[in-house]
């Protein structure tokens, strides 16, 4: 029985909880998961249901060649084949994930107006420098104009990337030159982010765009349209307004919650509510309040990524991530949790009926059956936060005896956002990636990593992303890390300094030792996948790496992913020109050509590929290979001896 509860997660508190819930006749992700069975053909890619003939299911025959005859009736009723079906499926995810992050942005921008013409009194610009910076990026005239000046014509330009029709995304310019001009010549430059989300939707209604092939070009362009549009404009525009990350230490898992206070767990991803409750739950009138109540204060805690959000910027703790969610409700301890959009499971309700908690949903376009509404208005920011918080503390008097608490929470430092890596590596008057280049070059660090995405009962919780970490750091690989990823390496105590003599081999160890950071760099949410981007362009631009994303010594992993965004933000380092490695399943698995053009072809496309391996090492082992084979075409795969010149040996070189 032990054994079996092993294979669940690797984080004893999460296998602690599960046991809880089983006691207590409550049914979480994990049991539902042991009696809802994932559908095969459907895993794979091979069923269609966009239309009214079908489902039409196309499975692959097992063991045994296809022949030309069987391989002809493998068809939808329309006659669809195995390929148009799969490469449906795959851009229809990619377009979903795209939406979500472009709703997301679109949210941020429209926040981030209100807040430039006052209409939002209680958000105010906090990062001037980044604002004249992107003013500066944008052609947006500064002069002796006032920040909310400035800020009203970003937002106004950044809102009509959105329903642009022609032309380029603006931040497409952002991306060495090399890389622009081959998102032109394979005709995937993004026009505007709607656009490109709809025209997927439109080629993907039956009886429209029938090429594999061209589908898949379709899904490079709204991808595209997702992390140099929507997320990278929700990033930047979130640091202006809310404070671009630095360095923080806190705290994750459930032992952040509190026996004697009002525990309140924020969860979803967009900021404005979370950093408003962040605020709001240090008033004092609030604290009186709980008191009254019977409790001690109110204690905040995150959960999936708006943990991360507020982690980043007020070091508030982590609950836990994306399959924590309902066992933070099962320690009985918490009075309410807070939701927005993405990530949320209706089960959520059902878990809480079986406590005394509740379960507060704040957004127009993500309401749950049996959830208390309660809508979060941004030009009434302060007031919504304390309805919010006192609906909170009045259910502090109904928590019963039921709670147990888990006695396990590891510390971690976050914040790295691309502005603060700039600074550790050069200061504030040399500030440059040059440093991380030039020990790219030397071989003290083989390359870089993103390791992102979410967890999925599927496999075992947290594992693969600590493995494949792990074997990575050892290697002398660099990770940078979002999202649920991020907090799984936390929970592994990878997310200090301390980590890197314990874990990392020895050439990034040094490194990681004289700039005083972990092997394991936390950026943020997993809208902040762009924040990678950027690093990846400043490593271009301080030179000797190549000239385009595709040149560098860098692989992108996802190997507990879940969610469609995953595969959006995965086509998106694809088509940027990284090699990416998916792990638990690969949905187009059902059609070999669909799935070589993707593990293959896409290398000569876009410089960079796919590939599936559900084998963390196996997957490691794969983006080391990516990562040698790079430094061998920049011609740096030789160590490179160390010599300590004296005066003699500098006189020759300067005579020479």
């Amino acid at each position: 029985m032990a054994e079996e509860k092993e294979t669940k997660s690797i984080d004893q508190v999460t296998v602690e909880m599960i046991e809880k819930a089983a006691q207590d006749g409550v049914r979480v992700v994990f049991s539902r998961a042991e009696t809802t069975k994932p559908c095969p053909i459907g895993a794979e890619g091979s069923c269609c249901s966009i239309c009214a003939m079908g489902p039409c299911r196309v499975p692959l025959p097992k063991g045994k060649e296809e022949t030309p005859e069987e391989k002809k009736k493998r068809t939808g009723v329309c006659g669809a084949t195995a390929e148009t079906i799969a490469a449906r499926n795959f851009l229809r995810k990619i377009a979903a994930g795209a939406a979500a992050h472009g709703d997301h942005g679109r949210r941020v921008v429209e926040a981030f107006l209100l807040a430039a013409r006052g209409e939002a009194p209680e958000f105010q610009i906090k990062d001037e420098q980044k604002l004249l910076q992107l003013a500066l990026d944008l052609g947006i005239d500064i002069g002796d104009r006032s920040n909310n000046e400035i800020a009203v014509d970003i937002g106004e330009t950044l809102i009509k990337e959105f329903g642009k029709q022609e032309g380029e995304l603006l931040f497409l310019k952002r991306a060495p030159l090399k890389r622009q001009e081959i998102w032109r010549q394979q005709g995937v430059a993004p026009r505007g982010i709607d656009r490109e989300v709809v025209e997927a939707m439109h080629r993907t209604h039956m009886g429209v765009d029938q090429d594999y092939q061209n589908l898949l070009k379709q899904g490079a362009r709204a991808a595209l349209a997702d992390g140099w549009g929507g997320s990278m404009i929700a990033t930047e525009l979130q640091d202006i307004l809310f404070g671009t990350p630095a360095p923080v230490y806190s705290q994750i898992n459930l032992g952040v919650l509190k026996p004697d206070e009002v525990n309140l767990i924020i969860h979803g991803h967009e900021p404005q509510l979370a950093e408003m409750l962040a605020v709001v739950a240090q008033d004092a009138e609030l604290v009186a309040y709980a008191k009254s109540k019977g409790a001690k204060g109110i204690n905040l805690a995150g959960m999936c990524c708006t943990a991360n959000e507020i982690l980043m910027r007020h070091g508030v703790p982590i609950a836990g991530n994306f399959l924590q969610q309902e066992l933070a409700i099962v320690t009985g301890a918490v009075e309410a949790m807070v939701v927005d959009v993405q990530c949320i499971m209706q089960g959520l309700v059902d878990v809480a009926s079986c406590f005394h908690t509740k379960i507060i949903t704040t957004d127009h376009r993500a309401k749950m059956e049996g959830a208390t509404h309660m809508e979060f208005d941004d030009r009434h920011a302060t007031e919504s936060a304390r309805a919010i918080i006192r609906a909170a503390i009045d259910n502090f008097p109904n928590r019963s005896q039921n709670v147990r608490i888990p006695d396990n929470r590891t510390g971690l430092i976050a914040g790295f956002s691309h502005e603060t890596i700039n600074y550790l590596l050069g200061g504030v008057f040399r500030a440059s990636y040059r440093p991380l280049n030039d020990n790219i070059i030397n071989g003290r660090i083989r390359g870089v990593a993103g390791v992102v995405g979410c967890n999925n009962v599927r496999v075992t919780h947290d594992n693969a992303h600590v493995i494949m970490v792990k074997e990575l750091i050892k290697n002398d690989v660099l990770v940078l890390q979002t999202g649920c990823a991020a907090m799984a390496c936390a929970k592994a105590g990878l997310l200090v300094p301390e980590a890197a003599a314990q874990y990392a081999g020895e050439g990034l160890a040094s490194v990681c030792e004289a700039v005083g950071i972990p092997p394991v760099l936390h950026l943020g949410a997993c809208i902040d996948n762009s924040r990678i981007l950027i690093a990846a362009t400043a490593m271009v631009k301080d030179g000797g790496l190549g000239d385009d994303l595709s040149d560098l010594p860098a692989a992108g992993a996802a190997p507990e992913w879940m969610s469609e965004k995953a595969i959006s933000i995965g086509q998106y380092f694809v088509s940027s020109g990284v090699f990416t490695v998916f792990g638990v399943n690969w949905p187009t698995l059902g059609s070999k050509k669909v799935t070589d053009f993707l593990f293959k072809d896409m290398e000569d496309l876009y410089g960079g590929m796919w590939a599936f391996e559900p084998d963390p090492i196996k997957a490691a082992k794969l983006m080391i290979e990516q990562i040698d084979k790079k430094r061998k075409a920049l011609g740096i795969d030789k160590a490179r001896e160390r010599v300590l010149y004296d005066m003699e040996m500098r006189r020759e070189l300067e005579a020479a």
